[in-house]
């Protein structure tokens, strides 16, 4: 296969874009192992974790599905693919996760550290932790709405390769 010898602007612009969308997105496919391992061996880390977890969002994230946008109107423009189906999928998943962070994920994250932390401190010289109910119930809204969420990120990838 032959190396090529000029790289286009629009080349250039989408290497951006698949960067932008696994530097965003990489990171969320490993929290439920990390808080899986964190919850087993060392609870005290459940609260940081959380920070990390919304910390991320408002300062990798958010600023990246602006970069994903800003890549993906460049070469939807350039190559007049706006009535194509993957570039409006793409568009509507762009305002659906930025949505989502802002109206749940971010808030949801705070109240969990703060919970997890209330509920560590309660629970200081236990053996174990119990976890209270209300903190499991913030824990399992970020858990639906993470899981749709990549695979509303997964499905668009999708669209994305097999585009025509």
């Amino acid at each position: 296969m032959p190396i090529p010898t000029a790289v286009t602007f629009y080349d250039f612009i989408l290497a951006v874009h698949i960067m932008a969308v696994v530097a965003a997105f990489g990171v969320t496919f490993a929290y439920p192992i990390m808080f899986t391992i964190a919850a087993k061996s060392q609870p005290s880390a459940i609260p940081l974790l959380h920070r990390i977890e919304y910390t991320l969002a408002r300062r990798l994230i958010n600023p990246l599905l602006v970069v994903i946008t800003a890549a993906g109107i460049y070469l939807a423009s350039d190559e007049h693919l706006w009535k194509e189906f993957f570039v409006q999928w793409g568009i509507a998943i762009v305002l659906v996760i930025g949505a989502l962070l802002g109206a749940v994920m971010i808030p949801a994250s705070k109240r969990a550290e703060e919970l997890a932390t209330r509920d560590l401190a309660g629970a200081a010289g236990a053996e174990s932790a119990t976890m209270s109910d209300e903190y499991k119930a913030v824990v399992r809204r970020i858990t639906l709405v993470g899981s749709t969420l990549s695979g509303l990120v997964l499905l668009t990838i999708l669209f994305m390769a097999i585009q025509p």
